[in-house]
Protein backbone atom coordinates (compact mmCIF):
# COMPACT_ATOMS: atom_id res chain seq x y z
CA UNK A 1 0.00 0.00 0.00
CA UNK A 2 1.21 3.78 -0.69
CA UNK A 3 1.25 5.90 1.90
CA UNK A 4 2.91 8.88 -0.32
CA UNK A 5 4.44 9.87 -3.77
CA UNK A 6 7.39 11.57 -4.10
CA UNK A 7 7.44 14.52 -6.49
CA UNK A 8 11.10 16.01 -7.43
CA UNK A 9 10.59 19.42 -5.05
CA UNK A 10 8.13 17.46 -2.05
CA UNK A 11 5.88 14.13 -0.80
CA UNK A 12 2.23 14.45 -1.14
CA UNK A 13 -0.16 12.03 0.82
CA UNK A 14 -2.20 9.44 -1.43
CA UNK A 15 -5.77 8.94 -0.21
CA UNK A 16 -4.60 5.94 2.03
CA UNK A 17 -1.69 8.11 3.48
CA UNK A 18 -4.23 11.34 4.25
CA UNK A 19 -6.57 8.55 6.07
CA UNK A 20 -3.49 7.02 7.74
CA UNK A 21 -3.04 10.91 9.32
CA UNK A 22 -6.52 11.11 10.47
CA UNK A 23 -6.63 8.16 12.28
CA UNK A 24 -3.18 8.66 14.09
CA UNK A 25 -4.14 12.49 14.77
CA UNK A 26 -7.48 10.75 16.50
CA UNK A 27 -4.90 8.27 18.42
CA UNK A 28 -2.49 11.20 19.83
CA UNK A 29 -5.71 13.04 21.21
CA UNK A 30 -6.97 9.64 23.11
CA UNK A 31 -3.19 9.11 24.16
CA UNK A 32 -3.33 12.39 25.11
CA UNK A 33 -6.94 12.06 27.16
CA UNK A 34 -5.69 8.77 29.12
CA UNK A 35 -2.40 10.89 29.82
CA UNK A 36 -3.99 13.28 31.65
CA UNK A 37 -6.84 11.20 32.79
CA UNK A 38 -4.25 9.47 35.04
CA UNK A 39 -2.33 12.05 35.99
CA UNK A 40 -5.02 13.56 37.59
CA UNK A 41 -5.68 10.35 40.20
CA UNK A 42 -2.82 11.03 41.94
CA UNK A 43 -3.05 14.22 44.39
CA UNK A 44 0.03 15.82 43.89
CA UNK A 45 -0.37 16.11 39.98
CA UNK A 46 -2.24 19.52 38.97
CA UNK A 47 -2.91 19.76 34.97
CA UNK A 48 -2.31 22.74 33.95
CA UNK A 49 -4.71 24.63 32.10
CA UNK A 50 -3.38 25.27 28.31
CA UNK A 51 -3.84 28.81 26.69
CA UNK A 52 -3.17 30.02 23.62
CA UNK A 53 -3.17 33.97 22.62
CA UNK A 54 -3.36 34.61 19.11
CA UNK A 55 -3.21 37.58 17.04
CA UNK A 56 -0.72 39.62 19.26
CA UNK A 57 -3.07 40.71 21.62
CA UNK A 58 -1.76 42.90 23.78
CA UNK A 59 -4.78 44.32 25.62
CA UNK A 60 -5.23 45.43 29.21
CA UNK A 61 -8.22 42.99 29.75
CA UNK A 62 -6.29 40.38 28.71
CA UNK A 63 -3.42 41.00 31.35
CA UNK A 64 -6.14 41.65 33.99
CA UNK A 65 -7.86 38.56 32.62
CA UNK A 66 -5.25 35.97 33.50
CA UNK A 67 -3.89 38.01 36.48
CA UNK A 68 -7.25 37.10 37.46
CA UNK A 69 -7.66 33.99 37.05
CA UNK A 70 -4.76 33.35 39.09
CA UNK A 71 -5.78 34.70 41.76
CA UNK A 72 -9.00 32.93 41.96
CA UNK A 73 -7.42 29.62 40.72
CA UNK A 74 -3.84 29.74 42.36
CA UNK A 75 -3.78 26.26 42.45
CA UNK A 76 -3.96 25.68 38.87
CA UNK A 77 -0.75 25.94 36.29
CA UNK A 78 -1.25 27.96 33.68
CA UNK A 79 0.23 27.51 29.94
CA UNK A 80 0.60 30.43 27.07
CA UNK A 81 1.42 29.61 23.57
CA UNK A 82 1.25 32.48 21.63
CA UNK A 83 0.26 31.88 18.00
CA UNK A 84 -1.28 32.85 14.60
CA UNK A 85 -4.99 32.26 14.31
CA UNK A 86 -5.16 29.34 12.64
CA UNK A 87 -2.61 27.54 13.90
CA UNK A 88 -4.67 28.38 17.69
CA UNK A 89 -7.95 26.42 15.99
CA UNK A 90 -6.18 23.27 14.79
CA UNK A 91 -4.06 22.95 18.41
CA UNK A 92 -7.68 23.17 19.77
CA UNK A 93 -8.84 20.44 17.49
CA UNK A 94 -5.64 18.33 18.44
CA UNK A 95 -6.31 18.88 22.27
CA UNK A 96 -2.88 20.49 22.39
CA UNK A 97 -4.64 23.31 23.84
CA UNK A 98 -7.67 23.63 26.02
CA UNK A 99 -8.61 27.46 25.42
CA UNK A 100 -7.53 30.01 23.46
CA UNK A 101 -8.01 33.84 22.74
CA UNK A 102 -8.51 35.48 19.54
CA UNK A 103 -10.22 38.40 17.57
CA UNK A 104 -11.61 34.90 16.01
CA UNK A 105 -11.23 32.19 13.37
CA UNK A 106 -12.80 30.69 10.51
CA UNK A 107 -16.17 29.10 11.35
CA UNK A 108 -15.36 25.43 12.23
CA UNK A 109 -17.76 23.17 13.79
CA UNK A 110 -15.21 21.66 15.71
CA UNK A 111 -14.69 24.95 17.44
CA UNK A 112 -16.81 27.03 19.58
CA UNK A 113 -15.76 30.70 19.97
CA UNK A 114 -17.42 33.12 22.38
CA UNK A 115 -17.67 36.45 23.19
CA UNK A 116 -15.23 37.30 26.20
CA UNK A 117 -14.68 41.35 26.19
CA UNK A 118 -15.04 43.92 23.72
CA UNK A 119 -13.12 47.83 23.64
CA UNK A 120 -14.27 50.48 21.48
CA UNK A 121 -13.51 50.62 18.08
CA UNK A 122 -11.16 53.96 16.84
CA UNK A 123 -9.81 55.60 14.17
CA UNK A 124 -6.04 55.56 13.63
CA UNK A 125 -4.24 58.11 11.11
CA UNK A 126 -0.92 59.33 10.46
CA UNK A 127 0.50 62.34 12.20
CA UNK A 128 -0.01 65.30 10.63
CA UNK A 129 -3.37 64.04 8.74
CA UNK A 130 -5.97 66.46 7.71
CA UNK A 131 -8.21 64.59 9.95
CA UNK A 132 -5.71 64.04 12.85
CA UNK A 133 -6.51 67.49 14.55
CA UNK A 134 -10.61 66.42 15.11
CA UNK A 135 -11.82 65.51 18.29
CA UNK A 136 -14.15 62.76 16.99
CA UNK A 137 -14.82 60.97 13.57
CA UNK A 138 -17.86 59.64 11.89
CA UNK A 139 -16.76 56.56 10.07
CA UNK A 140 -18.16 57.81 6.58
CA UNK A 141 -15.06 60.59 7.19
CA UNK A 142 -12.68 58.22 7.98
CA UNK A 143 -13.09 55.53 5.22
CA UNK A 144 -13.33 58.38 2.04
CA UNK A 145 -9.59 57.66 2.71
CA UNK A 146 -8.06 54.91 1.98
CA UNK A 147 -8.24 52.05 4.40
CA UNK A 148 -5.37 49.49 5.67
CA UNK A 149 -6.64 45.80 6.08
CA UNK A 150 -5.56 43.42 7.45
CA UNK A 151 -4.01 39.57 6.20
CA UNK A 152 -7.02 36.83 5.93
CA UNK A 153 -4.25 34.02 6.96
CA UNK A 154 -2.03 35.97 9.95
CA UNK A 155 -5.09 38.10 11.09
CA UNK A 156 -8.61 36.30 9.77
CA UNK A 157 -10.93 37.63 13.08
CA UNK A 158 -9.74 41.16 13.15
CA UNK A 159 -9.96 41.15 9.18
CA UNK A 160 -13.95 40.27 9.39
CA UNK A 161 -14.48 42.65 12.31
CA UNK A 162 -13.46 45.80 10.49
CA UNK A 163 -15.23 44.04 7.55
CA UNK A 164 -18.48 44.04 8.72
CA UNK A 165 -17.93 47.37 10.81
CA UNK A 166 -17.04 48.72 7.42
CA UNK A 167 -19.52 47.64 5.10
CA UNK A 168 -22.59 48.92 7.68
CA UNK A 169 -21.19 52.48 6.45
CA UNK A 170 -20.29 51.69 2.76
CA UNK A 171 -20.75 49.72 -0.39
CA UNK A 172 -17.51 51.31 -1.87
CA UNK A 173 -14.51 51.41 0.53
CA UNK A 174 -10.94 51.88 -0.94
CA UNK A 175 -8.56 49.78 0.16
CA UNK A 176 -4.83 50.29 0.78
CA UNK A 177 -2.48 47.05 1.29
CA UNK A 178 -2.90 44.66 4.22
CA UNK A 179 -0.96 43.94 7.53
CA UNK A 180 0.02 40.75 8.90
CA UNK A 181 0.32 41.99 12.60
CA UNK A 182 -0.77 44.85 14.73
CA UNK A 183 2.67 45.93 15.29
CA UNK A 184 2.84 46.55 11.87
CA UNK A 185 -0.70 47.91 10.79
CA UNK A 186 0.54 50.30 13.36
CA UNK A 187 3.45 51.15 11.63
CA UNK A 188 2.32 51.07 8.38
CA UNK A 189 -0.08 54.30 9.30
CA UNK A 190 2.37 55.93 11.16
CA UNK A 191 4.15 55.74 7.59
CA UNK A 192 1.31 56.80 6.01
CA UNK A 193 -0.03 53.81 4.06
CA UNK A 194 -3.41 54.37 4.87
CA UNK A 195 -5.73 55.06 7.84
CA UNK A 196 -7.14 52.93 10.07
CA UNK A 197 -9.17 51.04 12.79
CA UNK A 198 -8.03 49.69 15.82
CA UNK A 199 -9.63 49.00 19.54
CA UNK A 200 -9.15 51.22 22.73
CA UNK A 201 -7.33 48.78 24.12
CA UNK A 202 -4.45 48.12 21.87
CA UNK A 203 -4.26 52.26 21.57
CA UNK A 204 -4.16 51.95 25.78
CA UNK A 205 -1.54 49.32 25.80
CA UNK A 206 1.22 50.03 22.63
CA UNK A 207 1.15 53.95 23.48
CA UNK A 208 2.34 55.25 20.07
CA UNK A 209 3.61 58.25 19.69
CA UNK A 210 3.99 58.37 15.81
CA UNK A 211 0.23 58.16 15.10
CA UNK A 212 -3.06 60.05 16.16
CA UNK A 213 -6.60 58.04 17.41
CA UNK A 214 -9.56 59.84 17.37
CA UNK A 215 -12.51 57.95 18.88
CA UNK A 216 -15.22 57.61 16.52
CA UNK A 217 -18.96 58.85 16.80
CA UNK A 218 -20.40 55.52 16.09
CA UNK A 219 -20.48 52.94 18.87
CA UNK A 220 -18.65 50.17 17.02
CA UNK A 221 -16.82 47.76 19.28
CA UNK A 222 -13.92 45.10 18.59
CA UNK A 223 -14.41 41.89 20.23
CA UNK A 224 -11.99 39.34 21.45
CA UNK A 225 -13.05 35.73 21.57
CA UNK A 226 -12.99 33.22 23.71
CA UNK A 227 -12.39 29.72 21.83
CA UNK A 228 -12.22 25.93 22.77
CA UNK A 229 -13.06 22.77 21.25
CA UNK A 230 -16.57 21.32 21.18
CA UNK A 231 -17.28 18.55 23.43
CA UNK A 232 -20.10 16.32 23.20
CA UNK A 233 -20.23 15.51 26.65
CA UNK A 234 -19.90 19.39 28.22
CA UNK A 235 -16.89 20.78 29.19
CA UNK A 236 -14.01 19.94 32.28
CA UNK A 237 -14.73 21.55 35.06
CA UNK A 238 -11.81 24.20 34.96
CA UNK A 239 -12.42 25.00 31.65
CA UNK A 240 -15.75 25.55 32.51
CA UNK A 241 -14.16 28.27 34.95
CA UNK A 242 -11.89 29.26 32.84
CA UNK A 243 -14.89 30.29 29.64
CA UNK A 244 -16.93 32.21 32.42
CA UNK A 245 -14.33 34.02 34.06
CA UNK A 246 -13.09 35.69 30.58
CA UNK A 247 -16.57 36.66 30.47
CA UNK A 248 -16.40 38.92 33.65
CA UNK A 249 -14.51 41.42 31.91
CA UNK A 250 -16.62 42.48 29.15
Amino acid sequence: MRLFVRSPRKLHLTPAGLRLLKEVRKLFIRVERTYRAVRETDARFRAPLRIGVADGIAQPKLTQCLVNWRKVAPEIPLELTEMRALELAEALQREELDAGLSFGVPEDDAITQQEAWSYPAMALLPLGHELASRPALTLAELLAFPLLSCHSDRLPGLLEQIRTIVQRHTTTPTFAGEARTLSGYFTRIATGMGVGVTDAGHVAALCRSDVVTIPLHEDERIITFVLHKHQRFGLPEVLQRFVAHTKTLH
